[in-house]
């Protein structure tokens, strides 16, 4: 009986310490947390600055910078100065198919591409294969009608990619992006 009560002492003693250990451990980690404390606008502003400089340094920042006044980065640029009415609006803008096939640098990676021209300019579309599924009725020279909320650059595209927030082929809706899915994404 007398070994029972010692044996019983001896795990709730150990428990107790144990205890101690994680409560101490949890308080250790809580003083070491940086505050939490919400950053006011100026604060908001000076960061997104610095990590702009911050990528700007960056090898990636640099090849950006190299493109963009390169000839093929300001044509690109023209573009999106071309149809950014249209987008701020998000209204209709007057496209013709130029290809369904497209492969960049002919890589076939589950991304499909639509190239279209839209006021004498391509532009490219880039959608999911699954979502790519609604517009394999359309073939080169069809017209359709685009509605876009915003667009891309990038050094490693021919074109401005447009997203292609909504296409009508015929009057018929072929594809119309969800927005309360991916944060309005």
């Amino acid at each position: 009986m007398k070994n029972k009560r010692t044996v019983s002492y001896a795990l709730i003693l150990s428990l107790v310490v144990v205890s101690g250990l994680v409560f101490a451990n949890r308080e250790i980690k809580n003083e070491t947390k940086p505050s939490t404390k919400p950053l006011s606008t100026a604060e908001r502003k000076a960061r997104i600055v610095e990590d702009k400089k911050k990528w700007e340094a960056s090898p990636d920042g640099i090849k950006y910078k190299k493109w963009a006044v390169s000839a093929e980065g300001k044509k690109v640029h023209a573009s999106h100065d071309k149809i950014r009415k249209y987008m701020d609006a998000f209204s209709n803008m007057e496209a013709v198919v130029t290809s369904v096939t497209f492969q960049r640098n002919g890589k076939s990676s589950g991304i499909k591409w639509l190239i279209v021209k839209i006021n004498g300019e391509e532009y490219m579309m880039q959608f999911s294969p699954k979502d790519f599924k609604q517009l394999n009725s359309l073939k080169v020279n069809d017209k359709i009608i685009v509605r876009s909320r915003s667009a891309g650059y990038s050094p490693n595209h021919p074109y401005l990619i447009v997203s292609g927030d909504y296409i009508e082929w015929n009057g018929k809706t072929l594809f119309k992006r969800d927005f309360s899915k991916n944060n309005r994404c």
